[in-house]
């Protein structure tokens, strides 16, 4: 008896397995970096809240960092969860038509979405490096802000990388 073929993922991928190419693995070294601040800010939530009924004294700054940690981590997520289309996808209006049509449109959105984070890429980087002139900083730890801010200025490149990567693919009727 023959092993039945196995499941395959969005972009024809054994599910599992991961895509090659470098948008890809950049895309999945920012997933997992978003990952670890992530739940390094889970950790310091928990030890602030547990210092705080211990000693009615909280870690001094903890918002900030929490701040500063889950908006890492969630741009840290965005190409990834573009990558593999995890994202949410209306097709109520075009189930209807046929493959090709449905994956041009697909490939004009996923076009617009590139633009869309291309340009908050941009808007980010300018604000990281005006944060840097001004030497803007946090209010309690007094943390400059501009690398945070240059960060999530890198992973809406790498989302707009994986949405060109998209918008590709359907073009060419692979999606």
């Amino acid at each position: 008896m023959t092993e039945p073929p196995a499941p395959r993922g969005p972009v024809g991928d054994v599910v599992g397995e991961p895509m090659g190419g470098w948008v890809a693995r950049l895309s999945l070294g920012l997933t997992l970096a978003g990952g670890a601040v992530l739940l390094a800010t889970a950790c310091l939530v928990t030890y602030s809240v547990l210092q705080r009924w211990a000693t009615n004294q909280p870690v001094p700054g903890d918002f900030e960092l929490v701040s500063i940690g889950s908006g890492i981590a969630v741009f840290g997520f965005l190409a990834y969860g573009t990558l593999m289309r995890v994202n949410i996808l209306v097709d109520s209006f075009t189930a209807w038509l046929p493959g090709a049509v449905t994956q041009r449109i697909d490939a004009l959105w996923m076009l617009v979405w590139a633009g869309c984070a291309a340009v908050l890429a941009e808007r980010l980087w300018v604000g990281g490096m005006e944060t840097l002139a001004n030497g803007t900083t946090t209010m309690v730890l007094r943390l400059p802000t501009w690398w945070a801010i240059l960060l999530g200025a890198a992973g809406f490149a790498a989302t707009a990388l994986a949405a060109l990567y998209w918008a590709v693919r359907f073009a060419r009727g692979r999606g």
